[in-house]
């Protein structure tokens, strides 16, 4: 009562205390934003438990529409904070479709691909491969013809120190057929790849390889080591509403928790799917939380992928959202 009465009737000493006060909320407020300021650096210091790669094809705009080299890639994965490279073979396409995939074309591929990822210091992942061929079509010999045309990629994969590529099951329609189809082509590269010693990873790509029970069924029918799912976070359209229109949307789509959980079963790689971010920076289609802890409840402590495919941002500004939630996200995983 005494120092309230004191304060009351001495102007001069409650001014001072009252300039005191707010000295010292100044003060403790700035203890606790430091505080705070290293409990966030400290959080974002932790390793997660898995290595970021990135898929060549979030910059696919860059190389086929702004005549970006696609051999600066290792450069710009460098730039954005990555460790590994997951190269995509169509890219390459303007230099080895005029030269037919000579041996000469591939070789030169392998060897400007190499002396890049080495003079950036990153690591060779995968490469994925598009348009080599049908490995479900129902024709023997088609099939056949589609296994050997990725024998090349196989090769290339092994002299860059990959440890995989990435094949479509592309083919029949019909779900019975193509479960055969599938388990032939794929024990048939597989194979092949063994003695380069590569393996061979089936993303659910669309069609009924996005069904991702019966995609699990056939790595379970092929049963090789080599041969295994490249799980991805949004690639579970199982049929379009037009074909022919990719933007007319998706008429049935497979739970993608499900879809990755059956497949991580088999994974020796996989794909971080982005389109589009809220304000918080969360993917506004996929709870990458979700995500994250199915993954390392598998076991999974390899490369994630960062594929980014939206058109809100720019490739760069949608390739650094996604590496920030993975890295974010990573930190909320039990």
């Amino acid at each position: 009562m005494k120092r309230r009465k004191f304060i009351r009737n001495s102007t001069q000493a409650g001014i001072g205390f009252s300039l005191l006060g707010i000295y010292s909320c100044k003060d403790e407020k700035k203890v606790v934003k430091e505080e705070e300021n290293v409990e966030k650096d400290a959080l974002m210091s932790i390793a997660p438990f898995f290595k970021l790669s990135l898929a060549q094809w979030s910059i696919h705009n860059m190389i086929n529409n702004d005549g970006v080299d696609p051999y600066t890639f290792a450069e710009k994965a460098k730039n954005w904070g990555f460790e590994g490279l997951e190269y995509v073979s169509q890219l390459y396409n303007k230099e080895l479709e005029p030269a037919n995939y000579s041996k000469e074309a591939m070789q030169s591929f392998v060897d400007k691909s190499n002396a890049e990822a080495e003079k950036h210091g990153l690591k060779n992942v995968l490469i994925m491969i598009d348009g080599q061929g049908d490995l479900a079509i129902s024709d023997s010999k088609e099939r056949k013809k589609a296994v050997e045309n990725h024998y090349k990629w196989v090769d290339a994969a092994a002299s860059m120190g990959c440890h995989s590529i990435r094949v479509n099951l592309s083919g029949s329609s019909d779900p019975i057929e193509w479960k055969a189809n599938s388990i032939d082509g794929l024990s048939q590269l597989s194979t092949y790849a063994k003695t380069k010693n590569i393996n061979i990873l089936v993303e659910n790509h669309g069609g009924l390889s996005s069904n991702a029970a019966m995609l699990s069924e056939v790595m379970s029918q092929v049963n090789m080591s080599n041969c295994g799912t490249l799980p991805d976070f949004g690639n579970f359209c199982i049929k379009r509403k037009d074909p022919k229109d990719y933007s007319a949307g998706c008429a049935e789509n497979y739970d993608i928790y499900k879809g990755v959980k059956e497949l991580m079963v088999h994974a020796k790689a996989v794909s971080a799917k982005s389109h589009d971010f809220d304000a918080n920076g969360n993917e506004t289609e996929i709870d990458y939380v979700h995500m994250l802890q199915i993954v390392k409840d598998a076991g999974y402590t390899g490369y994630i992928g960062v594929e980014y495919e939206g058109s809100e941002l720019s490739e760069e500004e949608g390739i650094i959202a996604t590496r920030d939630l993975l890295l974010k996200a990573s930190k909320e995983v039990t």
